[in-house]
């Protein structure tokens, strides 16, 4: 359908679900607009619904106007499911089936921020590559092993068209209104929303590591980024800086200096924040989140994770139950 500048206005919907990313969901929404006023025409159109024709009220608590239902939507071509926060905690089977039948008739489904792990829960990404917000990839890999995910801010593989969130979903946009309408108008647009630099597909979604931390140490660098890929089985000391090319001791000397505090007790630190997204994203037992996150018992894992965050493993699940039904 991108494919094929004649097709237009080439109608676009939108499905909203609770808690959904207005980010998300503005950065691609408002490229079609803008490609309908600097053409002078009418080259998309879009619906915005939800899943009972219900308002929907997003995660910073604006609300939506919704003017149609899933259930009465007729034409479907391109669909983006937009999601965000708690999108673990959703389970209405009526979205699911619907997702299916449209995908039988043809519809190209894509998901916006979270939404790739509702197309997964309906069973639409397997044998697709997708991608997912960085801050729920680990647990769409606990829960999804089959399903191929990247950390690429978008993906498009076939019929289902997928994307990380937050602002990535203007650079997707504009890619696929690139491929139907050509570069001219790409150009024209970004211009227009002052957004001087359009990322690929597959560019990452996260800073680079020396911008997040604020390091530009090469080898501390390089143990850091070992000790991020490395969470389920952690490398030992030695061996980190082995790879890093340095001892132990110089090792020990770089944390302290730039991140003070030891090798040690910063991996340990990586480690707790992964199962805190784990208990908060998935229903995995403490058990399996303490393995997932390279602790070798329960009762080791609860006492690290009290010392960090106050909080018993099991009360921070409780805690998550609590917050989703507020």
């Amino acid at each position: 359908m991108f494919d094929n500048p004649s097709e237009v206005p080439l109608q676009i919907d939108f499905l909203l679900i609770k808690d959904f990313s207005m980010m998300a969901f503005t950065s691609a929404i408002e490229p079609l607009r803008l490609a309908n006023r600097v053409a002078e025409k009418e080259l998309y159109r879009w619906r915005i619904i939800s899943l009972d024709g219900n308002s929907v009220e997003a995660s910073n608590g604006a609300e939506i106007l919704i003017k149609q239902s899933a259930a009465t939507i007729e034409n479907v071509k391109i669909i983006f499911v937009v999601s965000g926060v708690n999108v673990q905690m959703y389970e209405d089977e009526r979205l699911f089936a619907f997702l299916r039948r449209i995908s039988r008739l043809g519809s190209v489904v894509g998901a916006l921020c979270t939404g790739a792990h509702l197309l997964a829960q309906a069973g639409l990404l397997n044998d697709r590559r997708c991608t997912i917000h960085w801050e729920n990839l680990g647990a769409f890999r606990e829960l999804f092993p089959e399903i191929e995910v990247s950390a690429d801010i978008y993906e498009v593989d076939k019929n289902r068209i997928t994307c990380s969130g937050g602002t990535a979903g203007l650079d997707m946009m504009l890619f696929l209104i690139g491929k139907q309408h050509g570069d001219q108008i790409v150009a024209e647009i970004t211009e227009q929303f002052i957004h001087d630099k359009l990322r690929e597909p597959h560019d990452q979604q996260r800073t680079e590591l020396r911008t997040r931390i604020g390091i530009t140490h090469p080898k501390l660098l390089i143990a850091v980024g070992d000790m991020e890929s490395n969470l389920e089985d952690p490398l030992g000391q030695t061996e980190l800086a082995l790879r890093a090319g340095l001892s132990t001791r110089q090792l020990e000397r770089l944390f302290r200096k730039y991140m003070s505090m030891t090798p040690t007790r910063y991996y340990l630190n990586l480690r707790l924040k992964r199962a805190n997204q784990l208990l908060y994203q998935t229903t995995m037992s403490i058990l399996t989140v303490a393995l997932a996150c390279g602790f070798v018992s329960a009762s080791h894992f609860s006492k690290c994770y009290k010392e960090y965050y106050t909080r018993s493993p099991r009360e921070e699940r409780l805690r998550r139950f609590k917050l989703s039904r507020e």
